[in-house]
Order: C-alpha cells, then structure tokens, then sequence
C-alpha cells in the first residue's frame, strides 16, 4: 500500500493531467476498477472500460467548451483530496454559463480508487457524455 503523501501526489498529478488534456496521464493514476459516484443525481459509474469512455469524450468534447476554470479551494484527508472549481463554458450562441463543481479524488490502496464528483445534472450529463449512460443508481 502506498503512503498517504504518495495517494496526495497521484491524485495532485491527475488533476494536472485532466487540466493538459493528457488520457494516458489520466488513466494510469486510476486503479484497475474505478467507481465514479455522481452526486447529488445518486448515480454510479464502474470499471475502467467504462473511464476511458468517460475521459475519451471529457477530452475530446468536453474541455473544448471549457472558457476557463478556477480552483477554488483543496483539502486532503485520510480518504481523498477534494477540489471545488468554478467553471466558465461557452454556450453555442457565443454566451457562457458558469458552474461550480467538486470532485473528491478518492484513495485506493496504489492509485486513486475513483471520484465522487458533485455538480448540477447539467454538468454532469455536459461532463460525461456518453458515458452518463453507463451509470446506474447509486
């Protein structure tokens, strides 16, 4: 099992890796079986076909929306690190629409064991795409 500074690091590392739209970086700090909790929708995503599904369409159709995004505030615990960002994406008729979420990163025993991500329907189902429907209820 990997040390509490090292899961920090790992979960620090895919938040970079997420923000440089980087797959390979994304996906190799997860552990095998990711569980992805979307909240407060009280659904479930599982296993890692089902993240690169996510991911895929997270790069390729969804950060190309992103106007901008603002950290606001990091904690660390014993389970996870837990992020709240601000938002900003643009709107098809040239407006944007602004968005709070927080993503806690959870700990696994190598590698983070997945996310519960908190955010309005909207964005979760703008956030996930296709993979949305890969969820089930919680």
């Amino acid at each position: 099992m990997k040390a509490h500074t090292e899961l920090v690091a790992i979960a620090r590392a895919h938040a970079e890796a997420e923000g440089q739209n980087d797959l390979a970086t994304t996906l190799a700090t997860l552990e095998p079986e990711p569980v992805y909790e979307l909240q407060p929708v009280g659904r479930v995503m599982r296993g890692m076909d089902a993240a690169r599904c996510y991911y895929d369409y997270f790069f390729a159709s969804f950060r190309p929306l992103v106007h901008g995004f603002e950290l606001r505030s990091e904690w660390v615990n014993d389970a996870g690190l837990g992020q709240e960002y601000l938002i900003t994406l643009r709107t098809p008729d040239g407006g944007s629409e602004r968005h709070h979420v927080i993503g806690i990163l959870t700990f696994g025993r190598e590698a983070l064991s997945g996310e519960r991500v908190y955010a309005s329907e909207r964005l979760l189902r703008l956030m996930f795409g296709p993979a949305y429907e890969l969820t089930e209820p919680l």
